[in-house]
């Protein structure tokens, strides 16, 4: 399996992984969105012998700490044909080696808490930021020091309020 930065001419195919892998055009139109309006930070594809799987990061506005660089991770899809192999796992785990290396401090992620709990995600420290979304699937992960800090109110890149 192949990881790599998307590409113009893997479009077509995320735009199809995301319909299969949620069953409805909504996620897949949310990554347009974010790609339309630069809100991309990462967007990396997974390779077998075709595109497997995707995961987008896409920039936070933190109010409450200005100072620190934020992120959204959303969505993680992966091709129905790929889905229980560990795609998912690797494309989270290498976003977030990247992201960390190019000094974000952290990422938030709506989902489901046994699964991102595995890469250090936890609701607590999200429940020090005022965000559109609450509960246990608002889960975060400080990827610096200071991003333990985070605090406040959130902005999410515009798709996600035209998310149906």
């Amino acid at each position: 399996m192949d990881i790599r930065v998307e590409e113009i001419a893997d479009w077509s195919a995320l735009y199809a992984i995301c319909e299969a892998a949620f069953r409805q055009s909504g996620e897949a139109d949310l990554v347009r969105r974010l790609h339309d309006d630069g809100e991309l930070t990462l967007s990396l594809v997974a390779y077998a012998d075709k595109p497997a799987g995707h995961v987008a990061f896409s920039r936070l506005t933190l109010h409450g700490t200005p100072d620190l660089k934020g992120c959204a991770l959303a969505p993680l899809a992966v091709a129905p044909e790929f889905q229980r192999q560990g795609v998912g796992s690797v494309l989270v785990r290498l976003g977030i080696e990247r992201l960390r290396a190019d000094g974000y401090d952290l990422v938030l992620v709506l989902g489901e808490p046994d699964y991102y709990a595995r890469f250090g995600f936890t609701p607590g420290l999200a429940t020090q930021m005022k965000t559109p979304y609450e509960g246990p699937y608002l889960q975060a992960l400080a990827l610096s020091e200071r991003g333990k800090n985070a605090h406040g109110p959130v902005s999410y890149a515009r798709a996600f309020a035209e998310l149906k």
